[in-house]
């Protein structure tokens, strides 16, 4: 025993029952009804008619709990290794004690400032060395541009 549906409503149509529709392009369209047919005909949409089986979809009606509800996948965090440390320096790093995070900053910063003081002192010392020697410089060269080309020539 076939069943078809009703092409309006969404309803089940049992052999014998209903009528048949075919259009000038021949797409065959079903009926339960002669309402569901005159309301087709009308080009009513069958979302917008509260007996019809897309309206109920529509607006998620007679829907049971346990279809609506569906089981979410929790994520699963894995750690990997980042490009310029490896995973137990990682690891090692984030267990450290936020007092012992401060002193090492600290200590690099100081490093860094004092490398900086030590560029500047030799910058310092080779423009002096340059001027002393009698060599004409320009505005470009005494801003520092020559340390460029002086480290090009090395």
């Amino acid at each position: 025993m076939k069943v078809e549906t009703d092409s309006f409503s969404g309803a089940k149509i049992y052999p014998g029952r209903g009528t048949l529709f075919v259009r000038g392009d021949s797409k065959i369209f079903r009926f339960q009804s002669a309402k569901s047919a005159s309301l087709f005909h009308q080009r009513k949409n069958p979302r917008r008619i509260s007996w019809t089986v897309l309206y109920r979809r529509h607006h998620k009606k007679g829907i049971t709990e346990e279809a609506s509800k569906r089981k979410t996948r929790k994520t699963v965090k894995n750690q990997r290794a980042i490009v310029g440390a490896s995973l137990e320096l990682i690891k090692e790093r984030r267990s450290q004690k936020p007092e012992a995070r401060k002193a090492a900053r600290e200590e690099a910063t100081k490093a860094d400032k004092e490398k900086r003081k030590a560029e500047k002192a030799l910058k310092k010392s080779e423009k002096a060395k340059l001027v002393a020697s009698g060599a004409k410089v320009s505005k470009q060269q005494a801003k520092g541009a020559f340390q460029k080309v002086h480290a090009t020539s090395r």
